[in-house]
């Protein structure tokens, strides 16, 4: 329990990437979206990304430059299964290999199996509304468990499982591409499943693992809150989104309802406390309102405390980051991980006051007796953020895009002081700080 204003001295800090969207030069169900044009701006290719698979051991160095004693990465199941049945030998000891390397600079990895991208084999063949599935993970998880073999990793099953259900399966607007409420709620099931199956399959390899998944949380408000229609979805989607796969993986069973689309109602066998952790990934709050049309939700960002939309248009609100933590602490009585927390700024002025404000409702949570483990911010660097392509920059190191030359922002600094001090202090007061904004300032515009 920390004591609001210093971290304990077992608290981690550390940074978070994701295998597609940093390594670069990789064929997937992602690769084919964008070659369809299916991004906001169709002409974006991710291609090389920013050349993380060439730069490992630097972009590990720089994550040890800023204090971090732990790197979440995700494994690319493309590379490790480019067709359904063959393994790439040469990938897979490729990334035990990298895995051993940062094991040995002091930074423990916190590995994601399946991070939104699949083998381009995958939807074809044995998409997630069909049960076979479920075995095709298992597969999967099992040769991921012997890349993690005594490694003690903290292991991530699946990123964001209800970003891939309604993005993929309700509105179709990343792979697969479907809008079908029936298949969505049978893909869903067979997702929880499979995590129950790459469970197994870790601990038969890697016994005392801790596994877990990583939820997108998102506080949600009525639009007009006087309005009983807009509390109504306000529940809904608080309870569906935040809450129902949760759920299924402590209590073993799912429940979902999504008014004039679908719901269920099913049993996930072996799902009863089968994580170790909950992983939490916070950005926003959304404001709800009732249409009386399915999907018979609108959301939008609003500004409400003045403090300026992010460059990608969410609200700054960091006093949600203290109720999401408190929410899952009182509901699940598991260690938390911030397995993602960041901001999108271009200029890089605002993240280290974003850092600040959310530690500090972080540590506000831990006094009030929210048991978080660690933090790892997203993103270690800029890189290619999905449907907004090359748009976005969430870095802690801002790059360049055609040199691919890694700069530190202002955050560098400050994230480093607080890592290896423990103490939380406001970026603001600090000449060093002002000198670095400055200095970023001038690199940006120069870029």
């Amino acid at each position: 329990m920390g004591d609001g204003t210093t971290f304990p001295g077992d608290f981690t800090f550390g940074v978070a990437t994701a295998a597609y969207q940093v390594e670069g030069h990789i064929e997937n169900d992602w690769s084919e979206w964008e070659r369809a044009g299916k991004l906001k701006d169709p002409n974006h290719r991710c291609g090389r990304g920013v050349d993380h698979w060439n730069l490992f051991d630097h972009d590990v160095k720089l994550a040890k430059d800023v204090g971090c004693t732990a790197f979440r990465l995700s494994l690319e199941w493309a590379r490790i299964e480019p067709a359904r049945g063959r393994f790439d030998e040469e990938a897979i000891a490729a990334y035990r290999a990298r895995l051993l390397r940062m094991k040995e600079a002091g930074i423990a990895p916190v590995v994601t199996l399946h991070h939104f991208t699949h083998p381009s084999w995958f939807h074809r063949e044995t998409p997630w509304h069909e049960p076979s599935s479920v075995e095709v993970f298992r597969r999967y998880a099992k040769v991921c468990a012997q890349i993690l073999r005594g490694l003690d990793a903290m292991v991530v099953t699946f990123n964001e499982p209800m970003v891939l259900l309604l993005g993929g399966y309700i509105q179709g607007v990343i792979p697969p591409g479907i809008t079908d409420g029936k298949k969505a709620m049978a893909a869903i099931g067979n997702i929880a499943r499979a995590h129950v199956a790459a469970r197994e399959e870790i601990l038969e390899e890697c016994a005392g693992s801790r596994i877990g998944t990583s939820q997108n949380v998102l506080v949600f408000r009525p639009d007009r809150w006087w309005h009983p229609l807009d509390r109504a979805v306000t529940r809904l989607a608080s309870e569906g989104y935040n809450h129902a796969f949760l759920r299924a993986l402590t209590e073993g069973e799912l429940r979902l309802f999504m008014p004039g689309l679908a719901s269920t109602k099913q049993t996930i066998d072996g799902g009863r406390d089968s994580i170790d952790f909950v992983g939490l990934n916070y950005y926003t709050r959304a404001h709800l309102k009732f249409i009386p049309r399915p999907p018979f939700i609108a959301f939008r960002y609003r500004d409400v405390h003045k403090r300026g939309l992010t460059h990608i248009g969410w609200e700054d609100y960091p006093e949600g980051f203290s109720q999401m933590i408190e929410e899952a602490h009182a509901s699940y009585g598991k260690p938390i991980w911030i397995t993602e927390n960041g901001i999108d700024d271009r200029l890089g002025t605002r993240r280290p006051k974003f850092l600040y404000d959310h530690w500090k409702q972080l540590l506000a949570a831990m006094k009030r007796g929210a048991d978080v483990r660690g933090y790892l911010y997203w993103s270690l660097m800029d890189n290619f953020e999905w449907l907004d392509g090359w748009g976005p920059r969430f870095g802690l190191y801002y790059v360049d895009f055609d040199s691919l030359e890694r700069r530190p922002t202002p955050a560098c600094h400050y994230f480093r002081q607080v890592a290896l001090t423990r103490r939380l202090f406001d970026p603001s007061a600090t000449e060093a700080e002002s000198g670095a904004q400055v200095a970023h300032s001038a690199l940006a515009t120069a870029g």
